[in-house]
C-alpha cells in the first residue's frame, strides 16, 4: 500500500497516469571525476523509462520549444566528492522571453519524495508559461528517483499482491503478516539496491541542486518547491543560505514533526477533506448519489471499506477491489478538489459492485500504469523517508497510538497509524527525527498554505516559516481545497507568486487569498 504519510505529493506526479486512465536508467560510475568541471550536455528527451512512469517523450510547448535532457554527475557519496559518481537526470525547457531580461533557471521538484521531475514538468509546464518568460524551466529525478540510479523493491507482479493485502490489522495473525511484508519487501529493497540507501537522503538531494546550480550557470538558486519539495528546499537553505535566489514553498511539510506526528496530521487533513467532499457533495441543489447527508456519507463509505474487508468486488480483472485498495483510492481523490467528481462516481460504482474507478485511483497513488508496469515512486519514497528519519516504530507503540489516529480520522486512521511501520527493519539507520531549515541570512522565502491541504496541513506553512528564521519566510494562505494552491489557478496566489518569481515583489506577510 502506498500510505499517503509517506507520498506526501502523489496526487502531482501521477495526475496524467490518473486522468488518462480515467478519460480514456543510469547507474553508478566508479570514474574518479572532477563533477564541478563537467558540462552539461542537452539532447533531446526520451520516452520517460518505467521507473518514472513510462509514456511518450515529451512533446514540445505551444510556442514549439522542445524540451532538452541532460546527465549530470553527482557524488555517490558527498563526504567522498572524488569516489563514485551517480548520473542525475535533467529536463529542461528554454525562456521564452527576450534573453534581457531572462533571469535564470527555475528548478522544480514536485515531492513524493519519489516523483520524477524528468516526467512531471511536461505534465505541468502549461501551469508555469509565465513564469517560463523569463526562466528557463528545469527540473530532475532526485538521486534513487526514475532515471537517478532508482532504488528497486519488489517485481510489477509483487507490487500488484503486496498493495492488496490487508494494511490495517485486526488480530494478532494480521498483524504478523503486516510485519513479514513490511520486511520482506525492505530486505528486498537491500538486496536490489543496497549500494544507493545510504545515499539517498534529503541533504544528498539538497547538495546535488546546489552543484546543478554551478552547472546551470546561476548564482544563486532559484526555485520552485511542492510538498516533499518544500522539505527539500527548506535543507537546501539551510546548507546553502547564501545561495538561496528568489523561492517559492507550496504545500509546505511541516519540518518540525516527527513522522508519528506527521501522520497524526495527515489523519486530521484526510478526514477534514473528506468532511468537505461529502459537505461538498450534500449541499448542491441537485442530490448526492452517494448520501443524503454529510454523515451519511461518510457512514456509507465506513460500511463499504467494512464490506470490502470481509468480501472485496470486482476492480481491474484480474484484481479486485480490497478494503486496502478503496481506502487508497479515496486518499488519492482528496488530493484535488478536481477528482472529487471521480470519487462521487468511484464510490457510487462500488456500491453497485464495480471497484474499476476506486482502483484507478489507487494506482495512480502507487504508480501503476494501465499496462500494469509501476513506477519506482513506492520503493525511492520509503527509501527516502527511511534515510532521513531516525525513528522506528513497532507494532506495540502503532497499537498504543491506535486510540488517538482513530479520534483524528475515524476513516484513515488505522491505514495512517499503521503506515508508521514502513521503516521498520529497514537496512540504512535514519538522519534525524526532523530536517533543520534554519537559514539565517537566506534571501525571503515564500511560503504558501492552503487551509484545506489534507496531505501537508496548512499549520505547517507557520511552523516552516517560524523555523526558516527571522525575516525568511513570508507567509501566504490560500483559503481553498486540495494539495497545494498555486495549481489551484487562483488569480490572487498565482499573482503573489509570480510577481515575487519574476519582480521580486514579497507579497505582505501574512496575505490571504480566497
Amino acid at each position: 500500500m502506498a500510505n499517503p504519510s509517506r507520498l506526501r505529493a502523489a496526487a502531482l506526479t501521477t495526475t496524467t497516469v490518473l486522468l488518462a486512465a480515467l478519460l480514456a536508467g543510469c547507474g553508478q560510475s566508479a570514474a574518479h571525476v572532477d563533477v564541478n568541471a563537467q558540462k552539461l550536455e542537452w539532447s533531446d528527451c526520451p520516452a520517460p523509462s518505467e521507473a518514472e512512469g513510462g509514456g511518450s517523450a515529451p512533446s514540445p510547448l505551444p510556442n514549439g520549444t522542445k524540451w532538452s535532457c541532460a546527465t549530470m554527475k553527482a557524488p555517490l557519496d558527498w563526504a567522498r566528492p572524488k569516489g563514485d559518481t551517480i548520473d542525475i537526470a535533467l529536463i529542461r525547457a528554454r525562456a521564452s522571453g527576450p534573453a534581457s531580461e531572462r533571469i535564470g533557471s527555475l528548478v522544480f521538484n514536485f515531492g513524493g519524495p519519489g516523483g520524477s521531475g524528468v516526467s512531471t514538468l511536461p505534465a505541468f509546464a502549461g501551469d508555469y508559461a509565465a513564469l517560463r518568460t523569463r526562466y528557463d524551466l528545469v527540473s530532475f529525478d532526485p538521486r534513487g528517483v526514475g532515471r537517478s540510479e532508482p532504488v528497486k523493491c519488489l517485481s510489477d507482479s509483487q507490487l500488484d499482491a503486496f498493495f492488496q493485502q490487508d494494511a490495517t490489522p485486526d488480530d494478532g495473525a494480521e498483524r504478523t503478516d503486516l510485519l513479514k511484508r513490511t520486511k520482506g519487501f525492505n530486505a528486498a529493497c537491500e538486496k536490489n539496491s543496497e549500494q544507493v540507501l545510504p545515499h539517498v537522503r534529503t541533504t544528498d538531494a539538497a547538495r546535488d541542486m546546489d552543484l546543478m546550480r554551478r552547472l546551470l550557470g546561476d548564482d544563486k538558486l532559484h526555485y520552485f518547491g511542492i510538498s516533499y519539495g518544500t522539505e527539500l528546499g527548506g535543507v537546501y537553505a539551510h546548507l546553502f543560505p547564501d545561495r538561496v535566489g528568489r523561492a517559492v514553498l507550496d504545500g509546505v511539510v511541516d519540518p518540525t514533526q516527527n513522522p508519528e506526528q506527521s501522520a497524526l496530521g495527515q489523519a486530521r487533513g484526510f478526514q477534514l477533506a473528506l468532511d468537505n467532499f461529502a459537505e461538498d457533495c450534500t449541499s448542491k441543489t441537485t442530490e448526492c448519489p452517494v448520501g443524503d447527508t454529510p454523515q451519511d456519507v461518510k457512514n456509507r463509505i465506513a460500511k463499504l471499506l467494512g464490506d470490502l474487508e470481509k468480501k472485496p468486488i470486482p476492480g481491474i480483472v484480474p484484481r479486485q477491489l480490497t478494503q486496502t485498495a478503496a481506502t487508497n483510492g479515496i486518499a488519492q481523490a482528496l488530493y484535488s478538489k478536481d477528482f472529487w467528481e471521480y470519487l462521487t462516481e468511484g464510490l457510487e460504482q462500488a456500491y453497485d459492485g464495480d471497484g474499476k474507478i476506486l482502483m484507478l485511483l489507487s494506482d495512480s497513488m502507487n504508480g501503476r500504469g494501465e499496462n500494469g508496469e509501476y513506477s519506482n515512486i513506492a520503493a525511492a519514497n520509503i527509501a527516502i523517508n527511511c534515510a532521513d528519519e531516525k525513528p522506528r516504530y513497532t507494532a506495540d507503540q502503532v497499537e498504543r497510538k491506535l486510540p488517538e489516529f482513530r479520534a483524528a480520522s475515524p476513516l484513515f486512521g488505522d491505514y495512517l497509524a499503521w503506515g508508521m511501520l514502513s521503516c521498520t527493519d529497514w537496512a540504512v539507520p535514519g538522519a534525524a527525527d526532523h530536517p533543520d531549515v534554519s537559514a539565517p541570512g537566506s534571501a525571503p522565502i515564500l511560503v504558501v498554505g492552503n487551509t484545506g491541504d489534507p496531505a501537508t496541513p496548512y499549520e505547517g506553512a507557520r511552523k516552516m516559516v517560524e523555523a526558516l528564521g527571522e525575516g525568511v519566510g513570508v507567509q501566504l494562505t490560500y483559503q481553498g481545497q486540495g494539495h497545494g494552491a498555486y495549481d489551484s489557478k487562483n488569480k490572487c496566489v498565482q499573482s503573489a507568486v509570480n510577481g515575487y518569481l519574476l519582480d521580486g515583489k514579497v507579497p505582505k506577510p501574512g496575505t490571504v487569498c480566497s
